[in-house]
């Protein structure tokens, strides 16, 4: 089967043609990490602190359609000299990690597909959309969904009424960045588990009777992956988990019945 350029290279030639993407991928990131930086005062009151204000949209949802949450008044300190600089480092690329994610994935693609087959890369067609769909679904529900919640139960949650909230911001930057990365690379179940079945090492049947443990897994990722303690935390990340993971069955069924009707027309 054709080949976009012949399989048989070099591997310092591979390594070179690695480099060139990785370093396209890295400037860009850079690049966007420079512009966070220089709206990293901006990022840091309508972003990371936004979800510990009262206006934010999910507490405004809450508001509208549930018992409407009242967030306790909180204070922010940094406790060392370098603290707010070294966060804001911190900020900037991960918010340059965000933005420029789907331009890294694509120039992976660009690196991997030369070395396909026709008819792999018309089953890998539209993997960098989905990848990047799947990762900033992931970080979204994380910073809409997860963090608002964590942050509402640290926040209400005192051992003494005399205890005042006094948050180290390097802290309270670090947790959020932390929940949304995370979330977003575990949203890329999907993709893993096609990509699996792909290389034959696991079936739609296979997965539909691991269904019990994959409930399980989900339930103490949950409970692993999301920092705050709180059950109604854990469980709004197990149920996503969950749900990718039926998806993930759907995807590798059909996946499944297209390879056995190509084989069938060989």
């Amino acid at each position: 089967m054709p080949l976009d350029q012949p399989r048989e290279m070099p591997l310092w030639d591979h390594l070179e043609e690695l480099r060139g993407h990785l370093w396209r991928s890295v400037l860009v990131i850079g690049l966007l990490a420079g512009v966070a930086f220089w709206k990293i005062q901006w990022i840091v009151s309508k972003v990371i602190l936004a979800p510990l204000g009262q206006a934010f949209p999910t507490y405004q949802w809450l508001c509208r359609w549930a018992q409407c949450p009242t967030l306790p008044p909180m204070r922010f300190q940094a406790v060392h000299p370098s603290e707010q600089f070294v966060k804001a480092m911190i900020l900037a690329l991960a918010a340059g990690l965000v933005v420029g994610f789907p331009y890294l994935i694509w120039e992976l693609w660009r690196f991997i597909k030369p070395g396909l087959y026709r008819h792999e890369q018309a089953a890998l067609k539209g993997i960098t959309f989905y990848i990047s769909l799947l990762f900033i679904t992931g970080v979204a529900f994380a910073y809409f969904i997860l963090v608002p919640f964590m942050m509402y139960f640290f926040a209400s949650f005192q051992v003494s009424p005399e205890v005042e909230n006094f948050w180290r911001i390097g802290d309270v930057i670090a947790l959020i960045v932390q929940v949304c990365l995370v979330v977003g690379l575990v949203f890329q179940l999907p993709v893993l588990l096609w990509g699996l079945s792909q290389a034959g090492i696991i079936s739609a049947h296979a997965l539909r009777k691991g269904r019990r443990y994959a409930i399980a897994a989900a339930v103490i990722l949950g409970g692993v992956l999301t920092p705050s303690p709180d059950v109604l935390s854990q469980l709004l990340l197990a149920v996503p988990l969950w749900g990718l993971y039926e998806l993930s069955i759907g995807i590798v069924a059909i996946s499944e019945r297209r390879r056995k009707a190509f084989l069938s027309m060989r």
